[in-house]
């Protein structure tokens, strides 16, 4: 037996014991209301529906379902909260409501997690040392800025808009709803929010820390539902500035909504992005950086590196070892410490992955999946690789929100420039090379928001997030991130 195949044996061979998360410390109701001026109330519509575990296909809890009244009551409240309390009261004062939020986050980080790792499907790993810090991370950093615009923008007066109506996705229910409440805040706005219908577990024990935190009642106001209840909120008349991350097709809807208003909005939309490894880089490094870019995540990042392009002359090398690595990866319980890849949301996610599987093989790509077991219940995808793939397949224009990494070759920088930039989506990429001339010469071509250079999907509150083109406008995140709730 070669050296190759003893450590291909060792990796696969090799059983972790389980070591799941205990579930005793957190507390969930079977019911949950609507957050609206400080308290919990029933919803109008009378209606409610399920939240379940994807990982188990569990009921977890019912959840308010908010009708055009509902919201309306939110709305209101949030305005009131802003022409009564929030606007006048001093931004040193408001800063410590925000630094308080923060801290109580750190102290029930633990339960947090949990729920955010239940609802969602993602690996606790993910879910305990990424999500969760991050969102206390951005109310930490935003209280600090809450008495400091004038220093922020010196000579412009900024003043705030009054109610932000913002709408949030799956993929990071608890770090979305910071990136948008804490710069809110911050400026001084109040806040009307709607999580994802599948995952508002953890918007709505935000929603518990918020009151218990003490912040006056109004200034922020969590609603659940689907779709109508979110266009209740970008329709409404008193909202004034719109936030919302999500699909480029929901995103297009809201901007006709808006047209002719004078609402403020920030859009955070879909991505396929690209991550270039040229033949100068860090081989081991890179291979580790498109794992964590595409698969630690189950591709559930609008800035995945879904798209892998490599330099010819090592595409041999890179694609083996990340074959190799592939072999090692976890699918399985998210409540797992051992587990590297989650569950997928929903049923309805995993079978548009699978669908999209399905198209890349019709259309004549090579398909690799590892050879790992998945569980036979919940909503599960194995780790897929499309090798010789081109420009015109599906699988590389379109957003597949799932495991599933296309792979091109590339020979010269001009080429691959082309190739990346040749997509309607601008949000994000990634380039691994040893000289830092390329790298800079690459990060003024292409088109993308965020672009990390030997790393991938790393995140900080005083940076800014955000695309172009259909990937959307504004900024989320740093110094940046308070511009879209300011006026000049």
């Amino acid at each position: 037996m070669n050296k190759e195949n003893t450590t291909n044996e060792f990796f696969t061979d090799w059983k972790y014991a389980a070591a799941p998360e205990g579930t005793e410390h957190i507390k969930l109701n079977k019911q949950y209301d609507l957050f609206i001026n400080g308290k919990f109330v029933k919803p109008n519509s009378k209606k409610y529906y399920t939240t379940i575990n994807p990982a188990t296909e569990e009921k977890l809890a019912e959840v308010a379902d908010a009708n055009e009244k509902d919201v309306d009551l939110a709305v209101n409240a949030a305005k009131n909260a802003y022409d009564k309390v929030w606007k006048k009261m001093p931004a040193k004062e408001r800063s410590k409501y925000i630094f308080r939020i923060a801290r109580l986050m750190q102290e029930r980080a633990r339960e947090f997690t949990v729920i955010e790792s239940m609802n969602g499907g993602k690996p606790i790993r993910e879910s305990r040392d990424v999500d969760v810090p991050l969102a206390a991370n951005h109310f930490f950093y935003y209280a600090g800025w809450a008495d400091k615009l004038d220093y922020a923008f010196p000579n412009k007066k900024p003043q705030s808009l009054g109610v932000a109506g913002q709408i949030i996705p799956w993929n990071f229910p608890l770090l979305m709803a910071a990136w948008k409440i804490a710069p809110a805040l911050a400026t001084g706005n109040t806040v009307v929010l709607k999580p994802a219908e599948t995952t508002p577990l953890t918007a709505l024990k935000l929603a518990e820390l918020i009151r218990d935190s003490g912040l006056p009642d109004g200034v922020v106001n969590i609603v659940t539902g689907f779709g109508k209840t979110g266009a209740a909120i970008v329709n409404h008349p008193k909202v004034n500035k719109v936030a919302f991350t999500g699909s480029t097709d929901v995103g297009k809807l809201i901007q006709k909504s808006i047209a002719g208003t004078n609402k403020k909005a920030t859009l955070e939309l879909g991505g396929k992005a690209a991550n270039i490894i040229f033949d100068d880089a860090p081989i081991d490094q890179a291979v580790e950086g498109i794992v964590n870019g595409i698969f630690f995540n189950q591709g559930h990042v609008c800035c995945a590196g879904s798209r892998l392009f490599v330099q010819e002359n090592v595409a041999d090398i890179v694609i083996s070892k990340l074959k190799q690595r592939l072999e090692t990866l976890i699918v399985g319980n998210p409540l797992d410490k051992n587990t590297d890849i989650g569950a997928i949301n929903s049923k309805e996610q995993l079978q548009k992955i699978n669908e999209f599987i399905k198209i890349g093989i019709d259309e004549g790509a090579e398909m690799y999946q590892s050879s790992c077991s998945i569980p036979s219940k919940g909503f599960f995808c194995k780790p897929t690789l499309f090798l010789h793939t081109s420009q015109s397949h599906r699988i590389v224009q379109e957003e597949i929100f799932g495991p599933v990494l296309a792979i091109q070759t590339f020979r010269t920088i001009e080429e691959v420039i082309e190739k990346a930039n040749n997509i309607p989506y601008g949000l994000s990429a990634g380039v691994w090379t040893d000289k830092g001339s390329k790298i800079f010469n690459l990060t003024s071509k292409l088109r993308a928001g965020v672009i990390w250079a030997n790393t991938y999907n790393k995140f900080d509150p005083s940076s800014p997030f955000g695309g172009y083109k259909e990937s959307g406008f504004g900024r989320e995140g740093g110094l940046h991130g308070l511009m879209p709730y300011l006026s000049f």
